[in-house]
């Protein structure tokens, strides 16, 4: 899956929000603040199609835009995408785990314990 620039990111955000997808004049309405015009909008959403970030919904009108993944699922891939460039696994893990929190540490641990019992 291909990066997201900044205008993108918003835009996924936005749709990310919205389970059931939004128009381009929906998603225009929802980034006012960044006084987008509507062929901005139509441009960034046939890029993102085009990364594989969105599908369109053709069987109405005005044309629905869905999200392909979810954020979670987007940061996974995105982690995986960094840590697979590593040529030292294990050091950058370490490195990784120094810097989160104690919150996270242990959300870690409990998921490790569980995915290590589902697997035995």
């Amino acid at each position: 899956m291909g990066t997201l620039g900044e205008l993108e990111r918003s835009v996924m955000d936005a749709i990310w929000v919205h389970d059931d997808g939004l128009s381009a004049a929906e998603l225009r309405d929802v980034l006012a603040a960044r006084d987008l015009a509507l062929t901005t909008v139509h441009t960034v959403l046939t890029r993102l199609e085009k990364k594989g970030f969105v599908t369109r919904d053709r069987s109405i009108r005005p044309h629905r835009y869905l999200a392909v993944s979810t954020r979670e699922d987007h940061v996974a891939e995105l982690m995986t995408e960094v840590l697979s460039q590593a040529p030292d696994r294990q050091a950058v893990l370490a490195r990784f785990l120094g810097t989160v929190s104690e919150a996270d540490t242990k959300a870690l641990r409990n998921l490790l314990g569980r995915n290590h019992s589902t697997n035995s």
